[in-house]
């Protein structure tokens, strides 16, 4: 159904271009013909087993999620004649690791701040309705033209109880992804999407990758070089993660005011505190909104700079592409 050309989807959305695959479909832009605004339909694939578990896990929290800083889930559809399932979304202009792919330098300071600031807001409300995202990363974050931001693609949030429950330790894209979880700890905290945040906006002030490892070890091994290898004082309980081992090598930690050199003293301190090693000390998102670093910010959203041009020169590579 969802194929390359244009067409009309039950006689109100007219189809349009793809902007992108997600976790379980093709994504497209389309225009709602009754609401007069264009929304991005994801087609989800269905399986064997009907419905993926990622698509029924986001349905399930966005419909019970309404936030400024939060993508909205507008409508379910299915389509009779094929079975398939349709998701209709708020429409965003692209995601964060597509900007910063296109802009290619650190984002502008009051940007960045925004931003920050935006990821916190809606983290902290995904926090306080229990839940955890577990999947944040530049691709999941959306922006558009008016310096909006939004947390997007819940395929692997979940529910939390207290106390903390034995969770999955296969979530969170490598390169964003917490000690704890990297050390195999079954159970964990709203703390993991702190650190998620804390190497992302390190990652959009410096337009480089915090921790760029290449599988589970290298990026465990990364986030030691740059922070020093952890102990029991600095992390208690660290020699008693699931995957420890003895034989870790040890390193001393950089001068991390030299190595995110494009921060202030109060924004590096507040990265610094999403990046604790020790869960139970890690910042909350919070506890992070109370910074000094957000004291003296406006309050109106600030515009990112080229995302129109940025955006019409993707328009226009797609078209041209789609054309040969």
């Amino acid at each position: 159904m969802m194929n390359n050309g244009k067409f009309t989807l039950f006689d109100r959305y007219d189809v349009g271009c793809e902007l992108g695959k997600g976790t379980y479909g093709v994504v497209r832009k389309a225009f709602d013909t009754r609401q007069k605004h264009h929304v991005a339909i994801k087609c989800v694939c269905l399986g064997e087993e009907g419905i993926p578990s990622t698509a029924l896990r986001e349905i399930s929290l966005l419909r019970s999620l309404k936030h400024p800083n939060i993508i909205r889930l507008y409508d379910i559809k299915v389509h009779q004649p094929t079975g398939e399932l349709f998701l209709f979304y708020e429409c965003m202009e692209m995601d964060l690791y597509e900007y910063m792919k296109l802009y290619r330098k650190p984002l502008p300071d009051d940007l960045s701040k925004s931003y920050l600031k935006q990821m916190l807001l809606g983290i902290d409300y995904i926090h306080s309705n229990s839940m955890l995202h577990r999947d944040l990363k530049p691709q999941n974050i959306l922006i558009d033209w008016i310096g909006s931001l939004k947390l997007a693609d819940f395929g692997l949030g979940r529910h939390f109880q207290m106390p903390m429950r034995m969770y999955t330790h296969e979530v969170i894209t490598l390169w964003y992804r917490s000690p704890e979880i990297l050390l195999g700890a079954k159970t964990y905290t709203t703390s993991v999407d702190l650190w998620s945040i804390g190497t992302i906006f390190a990652e959009i002030t410096h337009n480089r990758a915090l921790f760029a490892g290449e599988c589970e070890i290298d990026q465990l091994f990364r986030i030691f070089r740059t922070l020093g290898t952890p102990d029991d004082i600095t992390w208690p309980g660290f020699s008693s993660m699931p995957d420890h081992k003895k034989t870790f090598p040890q390193w001393k930690a950089q001068n991390m005011a030299q190595l995110l050199c494009n921060l202030s003293p109060d924004v590096l301190q507040l990265t610094l505190q999403m990046l604790v090693y020790d869960p139970d000390r890690r910042i909350t998102a919070k506890a992070a909104l109370e910074s000094t670093y957000f004291q003296s910010m406006s309050h109106h959203l600030i515009i990112p700079p080229q995302l129109n041009q940025i955006k019409n020169v993707v328009v226009t590579e797609n078209t041209t592409s789609s054309n040969n």
